[in-house]
């Protein structure tokens, strides 16, 4: 798959490098050194469920949006307290399960965006890493009273350059209180880890659900950009359904949610919430008008950040917490650039072209072949590779999916009951 010319991405992070004689620096106080970083698109033949593959100039808790483009988010289902959305209120008539499947109340909904702090402030907290060389700090929120905590990837892994096993985790909670915190599971995928500390009689956040959001709905954004821990920020939902490539090697494609709420370096990992208190996205990248190579530059938030939709991370961290592992829906082929794409030129919306077919996968058996260029799945608008990848990882496994594609350019449509792929 050829590289998409759309804006490039900019990192969620702040963080801090050692010197060349320097093994394991300590930092004396929180860091405002922030890394700048950019993706590639996924290279030819990149799988429609699997892992994509890019270049990084590698640095400290980033994740970078390479493009974007419209498509439709498909709901999951997991862990968390969930809540109806309907226009704003809320019309819920049970609180829902947590993570633990244990019953969490659903309060009356917060007076505005004071409200929404007040109430999200006890769940909220800035995660600090430190690695052999560089360090640098993110946000999280509680998903269980037990210590299970949701954040980033990006977060936990030094922006991929470490093992999570190998990163020194430390979690600050709103009262200042500070506990070490080990990784329980990490998934690349969707660029989302969910970490543990060893407390009890924590504030869980409650969810609703990201696939009853409606643009121009007002959110609420709460981390710790540049370390300013407790932060936030409040604007719209600017966008639906956005296809974003992010992660160290921009393996982390997902259909996001758009907001110009202010996010920048060190947001990674913190909710975007509704004005019932409720987590609707996991802030992850924001985009830059760098269009450097390797996003060299950091402008910080120009009104265009990305949450991970709620529906979605909440099947991910509840995966996460019981294997440790996360599972993905493939559709079973590998892409690329369709006819009159290239890396010099936009998105021309001409679809995904399959390059080849995973013998007995998915798309074989509902008679896809190699050269068909995929227009839509589930609904949801096909414009090129990327756009396609979001597509199908915002369904899940076993699921029925309408696929519709051209042939020597006669229409066609099929269904594809979609595979399950661990990543």
């Amino acid at each position: 798959m050829e590289s998409s010319d759309q804006p490039g991405g900019q990192p969620l992070g702040y963080g801090w490098s050692a010197p060349a004689d320097t093994t394991v620096p300590p930092p004396a106080g929180r860091p405002w050194e922030p890394a700048g970083h950019g993706a590639q698109a996924p290279p030819p033949d990149a799988p429609s469920g699997g892992p994509a593959r890019g270049g990084w100039r590698r640095g400290v808790r980033t994740a970078a949006v390479a493009a974007l483009v419209g498509a439709v988010f498909g709901a999951g289902v997991g862990v968390g307290t969930y809540a109806a959305l309907e226009n704003g209120t809320d019309t819920s008539t049970s609180s829902g399960f947590s993570v633990s499947g244990q019953q969490s109340p659903v309060n009356a909904p917060p007076k505005g965006v004071t409200g929404v702090a007040a109430r999200l402030k006890p769940s909220v907290v800035t995660i600090d890493a430190v690695g052999a060389q560089q360090g640098g700090a993110g946000s999280g929120i509680i998903l269980r009273p037990d210590g299970y905590i949701l954040t980033n990837d990006h977060v936990v892994s030094l922006d991929g350059s470490q093992s999570p096993s190998s990163v020194h985790l430390t979690v600050v909670f709103d009262d200042g209180s500070q506990a070490p915190a080990r990784v329980v599971g990490a998934d690349q995928t969707d660029d989302l880890a969910v970490i543990k500390v060893n407390r009890s009689s924590l504030q869980p956040v409650t969810f609703a659900k990201s696939g009853q959001l409606r643009v121009g709905q007002p959110v609420v954004a709460i981390g710790a950009p540049l370390g300013l821990s407790d932060t936030v920020t409040s604007g719209i939902v600017s966008a639906l359904d956005r296809p974003v490539q992010a992660g160290p090697n921009g393996q982390a494609i997902f259909d996001a949610v758009q907001t110009d709420a202010a996010i920048n370096p060190g947001n990674s990992g913190g909710p975007l919430v509704d004005l019932n208190g409720r987590v609707v996205g996991i802030n992850s990248a924001i985009a830059s008008t760098d269009q450097s190579p390797f996003g060299s530059g950091q402008s910080g938030n120009i009104g265009i950040g990305f949450a991970i939709p709620s529906d979605e991370a909440i099947r991910v961290a509840d995966q996460l917490i019981s294997s440790g592992k996360a599972t993905h829906a493939e559709l079973g082929i590998f892409i690329s650039a369709a006819p009159g794409q290239s890396s010099l030129t936009p998105t021309s919306g001409a679809g995904a072209k399959v390059a080849r077919v995973k013998s007995s996968g998915p798309a074989a058996t509902a008679g896809i072949r190699a050269g068909d260029v995929i227009t839509g799945v589930g609904g949801q608008r096909v414009d090129d590779p990327v756009s396609l990848i979001a597509a199908v990882r915002s369904h899940t496994p076993g699921e029925i999916v309408r696929v519709k594609f051209t042939r020597a350019g006669k229409p066609m449509t099929v269904s594809v009951t979609l595979a399950s792929q661990t990543s």
